[in-house]
């Protein structure tokens, strides 16, 4: 089904048609009001006959699902209603494509962190349990997950983890799960059965490719030290794992995963690459729309995107204010109905704005 947000957007657009034909009509119009009004026509006619479709064949399936409680005629109205609704949600799938502002970065490959927020322990599991959804949700998709660095904790948080995710349209399906994301449950170590509130930060940065990200090497401080794992032990007696400062923006980023520094440097320069290209994608998307507040390279905001209710086995998605009751299925990686949702509700949000 539409989004409402979508549903709006194409109220308007059909109403902008129409006015538009009305005023074609109009014998005092120029020519030049022609040449505008037509293109104009020609730009929306496509989603505006698919609009009046998709509203047809929503009222065809009104109309015959009554039928379902007609015992003679109910296999027949079944048949017909599977048959409206893969119709519906084959134009609801194009009308979605063209509303859609395109975003340059959609295809890339993206860098995902994960980092536990407020509630200690508690909050540091439920960062792990959140690396678990996203790694079967890209498994799902045929997309690869590769840890970059992983720092767990000893009953099995983790304080942070960076991960590569490689495959087709990666960021255009991930991008909205930059965020603050909270989860109310009951703790293990809870003895008094209370609920807990605790969060996780989560940033999806789209990877640039070399030519995108320009870095002086004169703007890079970089340090070595020995890799530790959990408890602070060290794992490695040699100076393997890399930090890298970028002196100008302050940004800091590290990587301690492989056992080769050389392997660590690869990988801490590919993550400082995608932190300068977000930091400078922001810039521009500021100054294009000041109003918006978005994601900053360590992937904070002050408000939560997300609430995981496990008493009540929901998630709700409170940009859109969508709610799905199997939270078993989506911390399974079973979070496509929200992506969806979200990709629909923003490209409504897009079109309008234009």
């Amino acid at each position: 089904m539409l989004s409402p947000e979508a549903l709006e957007t194409l109220d308007e657009t059909e109403k902008r048609h129409e006015r538009n034909e009305k005023r074609l009509s109009e014998p005092e119009i120029t020519s030049e009001d022609i040449v505008k009004l037509s293109k104009e026509i020609s730009e929306i006619s496509e989603t505006v006959e698919l609009y009046r479709r998709y509203k047809d064949i929503r009222t065809q399936i009104e109309e015959n699902t009554p039928l379902l409680e007609n015992t003679e005629l109910a296999e027949l109205a079944q048949t017909e209603i599977e048959q409206l609704e893969r119709e519906s949600g084959k134009c609801e799938g194009r009308i979605m494509e063209l509303l859609t502002p395109k975003d340059p970065n959609d295809e890339k490959n993206i860098i995902l962190e994960i980092r536990p927020g407020t509630g200690g322990e508690e909050a540091a599991l439920f960062a792990s349990d959140l690396l678990g959804m996203y790694s079967k949700f890209c498994e799902k998709n045929g997309w690869t997950l590769t840890l970059i660095s992983l720092n767990e904790m000893e009953r099995g948080g983790i304080r942070e983890v960076v991960a590569t995710v490689e495959g087709k349209n990666v960021f255009e399906n991930l991008k909205h799960e930059s965020g603050v994301h909270r989860v109310q449950r009951v703790p293990t170590t809870e003895t008094g059965g209370r609920i807990h509130t605790s969060t996780a930060t989560v940033a999806v940065l789209a990877e640039p490719e070399d030519v995108d990200v320009e870095i002086d090497e004169k703007d890079l401080k970089i340090d070595t030290y020995k890799a530790s794992g959990p408890g602070g032990q060290h794992v490695n007696k040699t100076d393997s794992a890399v930090r890298i400062t970028h002196t100008p923006s302050g940004i800091v980023v590290q990587c301690q995963s492989e056992r080769s520094q050389h392997k660590n440097r690869a990988q801490t320069m590919r993550m400082m690459r995608a932190k300068l290209y977000e930091l400078e994608t922001e810039k521009q998307e500021i100054k294009r729309a000041g109003e918006r507040k978005k994601q900053v390279g360590g992937g904070e905001r002050s408000e939560k995107i997300r609430t995981y209710n496990f008493p009540q086995s929901r998630v709700t998605d409170h940009r859109i204010g969508f709610t799905l009751s199997n939270i078993d299925t989506v911390m399974n990686g079973g979070i496509e109905k929200i992506i969806s949702m979200l990709k629909n509700s923003d490209a409504a949000a897009g079109k309008i704005g234009h």
